[in-house]
């Protein structure tokens, strides 16, 4: 018993995560799950064309304070992670476990966005952001009135 507690001290001693690796290592889980997010509703009315493309690129690029290289390193990153997605799940349990209802609610507006950046919201689009904002627990008139801002942004 005193040899296993031993071992378990020395191999948390013996790991290089610091805090400060561990809180980047989060940040950088998060921003994936994000991108992948607004990558796969994008898609989701398959027709992701320049347009949509330019405007994920943006709203990465904005959302989270990169330079456009490391903008299209993480969508394109994201979209190789939306390729093999099998479910939403694991993306959403993510976010949802570690940030609050604002920060969720960022995030169901970017998917708006995106879903409004070419003009219109396709039926798939539409389901595919209330399905995530639900899996993400935000209410459903905060996601109505994100939905309005999208629209209205687009009609600019």
């Amino acid at each position: 018993m005193i040899k296993r507690f031993f071992m378990q001290v020395v191999e948390s001693m013996s790991t290089t995560d610091t805090p400060a690796t561990q809180d980047t290592d989060r940040e950088a889980a998060l921003r994936l799950a994000t991108a992948v997010l607004m990558v796969d509703v994008a898609r989701s009315d398959q027709s992701f064309d320049e347009t949509e493309f330019e405007r994920l690129l943006h709203l990465v690029e904005s959302h989270f304070g990169l330079t456009p290289q490391q903008a299209a390193e993480l969508a394109n990153a994201a979209g190789e992670k939306a390729e093999d997605m099998v479910s939403l799940y694991e993306f959403t349990q993510l976010l949802h476990k570690h940030l609050d209802e604002g920060e969720k609610a960022k995030i169901v507006s970017l998917l708006w966005n995106i879903a409004y950046a070419d003009g219109r919201l396709d039926k798939y689009e539409d389901a595919l952001v209330l399905q995530i904002s639900d899996l993400l627990y935000v209410s459903r008139g905060r996601v109505m009135r994100l939905k309005h801002d999208a629209q209205q942004n687009t009609q600019v």
